[in-house]
């Protein structure tokens, strides 16, 4: 099967990125080093081309009120302008896919919009499942990004960097955008005075302060090059995973999937039982809350700086295999191997040690508080 590409594909490999193959696109892993890049995004700013996760405009009437009975998170909470992440859940209460639902607010004909931005490997899944389950013909379901370009520039100077592209008016324009905010904004690049419709949310995958930008193709590629002549680090899969990892961000297929809830995943503050609304795995949901959760996600420091637990190798508790590495890495920023991993509850306790198997071999690790690192403000 012949891999996908983003509009960017060519200015990548006129940069020299080593590319990979990633839920069925080819994606860039590093351009100057994975190293390099992360610091370039703890310290000053770096940008990331997200072009290939799925981005779907839902519109109609009473378009909250069906999608809400689909995530367990309360749609009300959020009105226009806002954004919620929150989760996609089977009658299990497991996890089909994380994403990020933007509230576009109702015209004058009272036609709602949201916008989802969904996981790359999960993009042709979960919109069935939305048209599968919404079951309303009046609710129109599109590709809102098409050939479009999403980028993700993230870092401390994130914001100076964008300005010094578009200039006051894009200062102007996100002034007191919160988190989770989002506008749709009609910029115009300093140097080539070209104006340039564009999304943005304060979103992100990082820890750190950034934006996302859903832009026409064009405008898309010109941004990018605009940021990287101005100095920003482009960045590939590698650094974006290392750099979650440290805030204990989630990755679908990893972290998270149908056999992990909410709960489990430390995810209950995205459910929200109190509101008297029906939803796909509530009632599952409910009978884990009655009963319990039997294992819980935890982070972990491996003391062994020479050894990095990755994904599958087990964690060994008195020499009994106890569970199972989800994520693990390096950490550039704490110099140290962190990783998560789902354990019993009652051995999920801070400061618990445990063993993991790295290559046949036992190397002690202990639970920590997540996430592993946190931006100072």
């Amino acid at each position: 099967m012949v891999s996908k590409r983003t509009p960017l594909y060519e200015n990548f490999r006129k940069e020299g990125a080593h590319m990979v193959s990633f839920a069925g696109w080819e994606m860039p892993i590093h351009f100057s080093g994975l190293v390099l890049e992360h610091h370039a995004v703890r310290k000053k700013a770096g940008i990331f081309d997200i072009s290939h996760m799925g981005v779907l405009l839902i519109q109609g009437k009473s378009v909250k009120d069906n999608l809400q009975k689909l995530v367990p998170s309360d749609l009300y909470q959020i009105g226009s302008g806002e954004a919620c992440y929150t989760v996609l859940l089977n009658k299990h209460g497991g996890i089909i896919d994380d994403l990020i639902i933007y509230d576009l607010g109702v015209n004058d004909q009272n036609i709602e919009s949201l916008m989802l931005v969904i996981n790359a490997s999960c993009s042709d899944s979960d919109t069935n499942w939305i048209k599968a389950n919404l079951q309303n013909q009046s609710i129109s379901i599109n590709d809102a990004k098409k050939d479009g370009v999403l980028l993700a520039v993230q870092g401390p100077d994130s914001e100076k960097s964008l300005n010094k592209i578009f200039g006051s008016t894009f200062e102007e324009s996100i002034s007191n955008l919160p988190r989770f905010g989002h506008r749709k904004l009609k910029l115009q690049f300093q140097r080539t005075k070209k104006p340039c419709p564009v999304f943005i949310a304060k979103t992100g995958y990082t820890g750190e302060e950034g934006y996302e930008l859903l832009l026409e193709k064009e405008m898309g590629i010109t941004l990018w090059e605009e940021l990287v002549k101005s100095g920003v680090t482009p960045c590939g899969l590698g650094a974006r995973d290392t750099l979650r990892l440290e805030a204990a961000m989630h990755l679908y297929g990893n972290d998270l999937n149908e056999e992990t809830t909410p709960f489990e995943a430390g995810l209950g503050w995205l459910v929200h039982l109190e509101m008297p609304k029906t939803f796909i795995g509530r009632e599952a949901l409910e009978k884990q809350i009655e009963k319990g959760v039997s294992k819980l996600l935890v982070g972990l420091v491996i003391q062994d700086e020479r050894a990095i637990a990755r994904k599958g190798y087990e964690v060994i508790y008195e020499n009994k295999p106890i569970g199972k590495i989800t994520s693990g890495s390096w950490s550039p920023t704490l110099e140290k191997a962190i990783a998560l991993a789902y354990i019993p509850k009652q051995m999920a306790q801070i400061g618990t040690e445990v063993y993991v198997k790295i290559r046949n071999k036992l190397h002690p690790a202990k639970v920590v508080k997540k996430p592993f690192y946190r931006r100072i403000s």
